[in-house]
C-alpha cells in the first residue's frame, strides 16, 4: 500500500522510478540486494518494504515479523551505503513508541517505556531500522533519514480479515455484512481505543516532502494530528459503505494500545500537513475496493517485499 502510493506520487516528479517485485528480488537475501542496488545505482531510496499485519498476525507470526523486517531493512540500508546512494528514507511505524507514552507522542518518547505487547516484534524491528539510519549517518555521513507514519489505510491495503490492519478489516467486514444482508458485525475489543489514521497517498506526499526538505538524525512523525475511537471509525465506515446494521464488540479480544496519537509539530514546522479528511480517504478507498472486487481481484494482500 505505501509503496504503490509512493509510485503514484513520484509519477509527477519527472524521475526514473526503479522497483523490484518479489519474483525478481528477495530482500531477505543480502547478496541479492547488494547486487541489485549496485546494478541499478539509485539516487534516492524509499524503504517501504515490510512484513506487516494487525494484532492477530503479530501474535501468531512473531518470528516472521521480527526476522523479515530486521533483514529487509538491514540489507537495503547497508547496500545503499556501499553503493553511495545520495538519500535514503526509512519508513517506521507509530508502534515504536511505549504503550503508555504521553499523548500526543513526540519523537523523543522513543525508548522511554515498555512497548505494546501485541505488536512488540514489529516495533523492535522498526526501532532497529531507525537506529541503523542514525548509525550510518554518524559513522559514514550517509544522508539517511527516518519517518514514522501513523496507522495507514487506502488504495492497495490488505483487506484480509485475518492478517489486515483494523481500517481495511473493518471496511471489508462491513461491506460483506451489507452484501450478505447481515444484521450485525463483530469487532474485536471494546471499541474504545483511539487511533489516528493517515491516507496512504498523503503519506507518500509527506515522504517526498521530507526527502526534499529534511536532512538530520532525529526521526520525524507523519500523521494527521487527530484521532477517532474504533467505535467512531466503525460508524464512519458504515456510513461510507451504506450499511444500516449494528456492531457487536467482542470484549474477550485484546484492544491493543489504549491511545496512539502522534505529535506532528515537527512535520508541520517543515511546511507539510495531511490534506485528505478521514471521510474522503475512506470514500476513495471504498470506490477502489469496489472496482477491484468487480474485476475479480484478490484483495487479501501479501507481505510486502518490494524495493
Amino acid at each position: 500500500m505505501a509503496g504503490s502510493a509512493i509510485l503514484r506520487r513520484l509519477a509527477g516528479e519527472g524521475c526514473e522510478v526503479l522497483t523490484a517485485d518479489r519474483a525478481t528480488l528477495d530482500l531477505r537475501r543480502q547478496e541479492e540486494v547488494e547486487r541489485w542496488v549496485a546494478q541499478q545505482r539509485p539516487d534516492l531510496v524509499f524503504v517501504a518494504a515490510a512484513t506487516v499485519g494487525g494484532i492477530l498476525a503479530n501474535a501468531t507470526r512473531p518470528a516472521e515479523f521480527l526476522y523479515d523486517n530486521l533483514v529487509i531493512e538491514t540489507n537495503i540500508i547497508h547496500a545503499a551505503y556501499r553503493t553511495g546512494v545520495g538519500k535514503l528514507v526509512f519508513l517506521g511505524s507509530s508502534c515504536i513508541y511505549p504503550r503508555l507514552a504521553e499523548q500526543p507522542m513526540r519523537e523523543d518518547a522513543l525508548l522511554t517505556g515498555p512497548l505494546e505487547p501485541t505488536n512488540e516484534w514489529y516495533a523492535v524491528a522498526k526501532i532497529a531500522g531507525i537506529k541503523l539510519c542514525q548509525a550510518y549517518r554518524r559513522q559514514y555521513g550517509c544522508d539517511f533519514i527516518a519517518a514514522m507514519p501513523t496507522n495507514l489505510y487506502g488504495i492497495g491495503d490488505n483487506f484480509d480479515l485475518q492478517g489486515g490492519h483494523v481500517a481495511a478489516a473493518l471496511l471489508a467486514k462491513i461491506h460483506r455484512a451489507k452484501a450478505e444482508g447481515l444484521d450485525s458485525v463483530e469487532i474485536w475489543g471494546t471499541g474504545t481505543p483511539k487511533r489516528e489514521f493517515l491516507f496512504a497517498d498523503d503519506l507518500a506526499d509527506g515522504l517526498v516532502h521530507l526527502a526534499k526538505h529534511y536532512s538530520d538524525e532525529p526521526h520525524v512523525n507523519i500523521g494527521t494530528g487527530s484521532e477517532v475511537s474504533i467505535r467512531e471509525l466503525a460508524d464512519l465506515v458504515a456510513d461510507v459503505v451504506g450499511y444500516p446494521g449494528r456492531f457487536q464488540y467482542d470484549t474477550s479480544k485484546p484492544d491493543g494500545t489504549p491511545r496512539k496519537l502522534l505529535d506532528v509539530s515537527r512535520m508541520t514546522a517543515l511546511g507539510w500537513t495531511a490534506p485528505t479528511s478521514l471521510r474522503d480517504g475512506f470514500a476513495a478507498t471504498y470506490c477502489w475496493y469496489l472496482e477491484r472486487l468487480a474485476g475479480g481481484a484478490d484483495l487479501r494482500g501479501q507481505p510486502a517485499r518490494t524495493a
